[in-house]
């Protein structure tokens, strides 16, 4: 079976400079201190604990976050909802950053990608949740939805960030 195509070019841009050409953002929070909590928040973010906190997971292939995973999104409620298909990109498995981005396949409602993570400073024993991203409207309701679909994203960047604080 042929893997689906990925809807834009800049596969893996979230993990440096954000491509032109699209809505960009960045929501950075501290969420606490301790390896401990880096540890714990790692996995579940690894385990896609923020979508399904959030209410929008709806499957993965995999149980834990892996490079060319595919999972889907359930955006909406009841009959209206959407189901939005998505490919893992890439995971971080650095010493002090954890996560994973994933970015959208032909269906999505959206054209880009997103990134998960959390990031342990060993100066000062912080632990910072960071969800980074860059999108553009794929379908003609996106497109009308303008700066109430980008006021979304950001409030749903701020609910996955809510999940680690309650795991």
């Amino acid at each position: 079976m042929d893997e689906p195509e990925f809807t834009y070019p800049e596969v893996g841009a979230t993990a440096g400079s954000l491509p032109p050409g699209y809505h960009h953002f960045s929501v950075h929070r501290r969420i606490g201190a301790g390896r401990a909590l880096f540890d714990r928040a790692a996995a579940d973010i690894l385990a896609y604990r923020m979508q399904k906190g959030t209410g929008i997971f709806h499957t993965a292939d995999t149980a834990v976050a892996a490079p060319g995973t595919h999972l889907t999104v359930r955006l909406g409620l009841g009959p209206l909802a959407i189901h939005a298909p998505c490919r893992i990109v890439y995971t971080l498995t650095d010493p002090n950053r954890h996560g994973f981005a994933y970015g959208t396949l032909p269906g999505h409602p959206e054209s880009g990608e997103e990134l998960f993570a959390v990031e342990y400073h060993p100066t000062d024993d912080s632990v910072h949740a960071l969800i980074t991203a860059f999108s553009r409207p794929a379908t003609w309701y996106t497109r009308l939805g303008g700066p109430a679909t980008r006021a979304l994203q950001h409030l749903m960047a701020r609910k996955y960030i809510a999940t680690l604080h309650h795991s």
